[in-house]
């Protein structure tokens, strides 16, 4: 028997050195884990800063692989960090879908490890993607969210940080309620200006936090976001002293994309005050620092302002800027952007008698728009240009072909479930038969229109369909009935203005 307790304290040895073994190899392998998830990580952040399409599309593979590894790590926190930035990165793209998609996973984790200040980041940057969307109400409903879990934890940079989107919100609810409405109904109920005070309210306050804690860059934001809406409301002296002080902070701490989008401030205050050589003098500047820092977008949003300059003086030129304006929204998908350089385009070709060299220009674009969207299966993407398809032909007086695009865009709404894309072609479709004389047609578009803007409470759009449907009527000649509609969509806008 000792001979077996001499073999059982060798098992015991060797029991002991085979865990210690197993436990190094262990260790060893979760720190080449842990180095591998660093280095996808670190190279993640570096592509993440270029611009163009196909390195960001490599960012997103390296966040992924990132992500991949810290879930072995059981590092939620940093899975949550590359969910975040992946939502991000989609944005960028235009991939709104995956964009919520990712944001949601990184804002579940951080609501399972109760992490106040990562559900904050998450809130907010899920607020932010719904403001890309152009969701701005929802942007404000995360904003708000955020903006108290920042205070709770006494984190006073995120505080200022969404004070000055929450600002921007507003500040685009203000030009959003200036847009689309008929003169009478500008004369009775005008929110823009009581936005822009709702804004410049954020505004100051976020500027006052980070001054407080000592950030520069974001003083600078918040200092050139106070000078547009001042710019805005007209008051152009006070905006230049706003951009001016924001100038210098960006120049301070070696902001040169910030440094560009201030110049490119200024040049528009010395546009709208007539002064156009020094408005040049500064695009020029704007333009070659977004060149510089490799900002396509940007250089475009200044080759559009210089052609505004030129506008009514020299149409060739001002034509030569939109067009080159077009062409790089185009290179880097801003779609939106390449919409706005379309819109600017049209009145030049007017003046110059060609009119119809816009439409050419405006089909051409749409069209390889859509085989594109097609081409990926971005069926939303694909919607929102067959509905720019429908509203040129509607303007060529085209209606019936018209109609042909917004029903095509109606049925891929109605599909996806995106009841407000659906509601505003419904709105397209009856103005479409309202301008044939189809009146009784119109009317039951614009029902259907109505029932969905109440559905997705949308109070605005539902506003302005009452209007249409009560402009349908007062042309059938009933009064009576007109007026019951329209007294519906006043009550609405003395609400929202209250």
């Amino acid at each position: 028997m000792r001979w077996w307790k001499g073999v059982g304290k060798w098992w015991v040895i060797l029991a002991v050195g085979v865990t210690l073994a197993v436990t190094v190899l262990f260790i060893a392998e979760r720190g080449q884990t842990r180095s591998a998830a660093d280095r996808a990580w670190n190279e993640a952040l570096r592509l993440a800063t270029q611009k163009n399409e196909d390195t960001i599309r490599q960012a997103i593979a390296k966040f992924k692989k990132a992500a991949r590894l810290y879930h072995t790590l059981d590092d939620r926190t940093r899975m949550a960090q590359c969910f975040l930035w992946m939502g991000v990165l989609y944005q960028k793209l235009g991939d709104h879908r995956l964009a919520a998609e990712y944001s949601g996973r990184a804002r579940s984790i951080y609501q399972a490890t109760k992490r106040g200040r990562g559900v904050a980041d998450t809130l907010h940057h899920i607020g932010w993607v719904y403001f890309q969307l152009g969701e701005k109400r929802k942007a404000l409903e995360y904003y708000t969210q955020a903006l108290a879990l920042f205070r709770a934890v006494g984190d006073r940079a995120g505080e200022a940080t969404t004070l000055n989107n929450i600002g921007r919100v507003y500040d685009a609810l203000g030009e959003e309620a200036w847009a689309d409405y008929d003169v009478e109904v500008l004369v009775y109920y005008n929110p823009r200006e009581k936005r822009k005070a709702k804004a410049l309210e954020y505004y100051t306050q976020a500027l006052a936090l980070h001054r407080a804690v000592g950030d520069r860059a974001g003083e600078a934001t918040t200092l050139n976001n106070i000078g547009r809406v001042y710019a805005d409301l007209g008051e152009k002296r006070k905006a230049l002293e706003y951009f001016t002080q924001a100038l210098a902070l960006h120049r301070a701490v070696g902001d040169r994309a910030g440094e560009a989008t201030t110049l490119n401030n200024i040049g528009r205050v010395y546009a709208d005050l007539g002064e156009k050589r020094k408005a040049l003098e500064y695009f020029t500047q704007a333009l070659a620092l977004f060149r510089a820092v490799g900002d396509r977008a940007g250089e475009a949003t200044t080759l559009n302002d210089i052609g505004d300059v030129y506008f009514f003086d020299e149409n060739q030129k001002a034509l030569e800027y939109y067009t080159r304006a077009l062409d790089h929204y185009r290179a880097v998908g801003d779609r939106a952007g390449a919409a706005t350089a379309l819109d600017y385009i049209r009145p030049v070709y007017d003046a110059l008698g060609e009119k119809q060299k816009y439409y050419t220009l405006a089909l051409e674009h749409y069209t390889r728009a859509l085989a594109l969207h097609r081409a990926v299966g971005d069926r939303e993407g694909e919607a929102r240009t067959l509905t720019d398809i429908g509203r040129v032909y509607a303007d060529l007086g085209e209606k019936r072909k018209a109609l042909e695009y917004y029903t095509q865009a109606l049925d891929i709404l109605s599909a996806e479930g995106d009841q407000e894309g659906e509601a505003r072609t419904l709105n397209n479709i009856g103005r479409v038969y309202a301008d044939l004389g189809e009146k009784q047609k119109a009317l039951k578009y614009y029902d259907r229109a109505l029932a969905l803007f109440r559905d997705v409470r949308d109070r605005e759009e539902e506003a302005r369909t009452l209007i249409n449907i009560s402009k349908v009527y007062s042309d059938l000649g009933m009064e009576q009935v007109a007026g019951k509609y329209f007294i519906q969509a006043m009550d609405i806008f003395e609400r929202r203005r209250k």
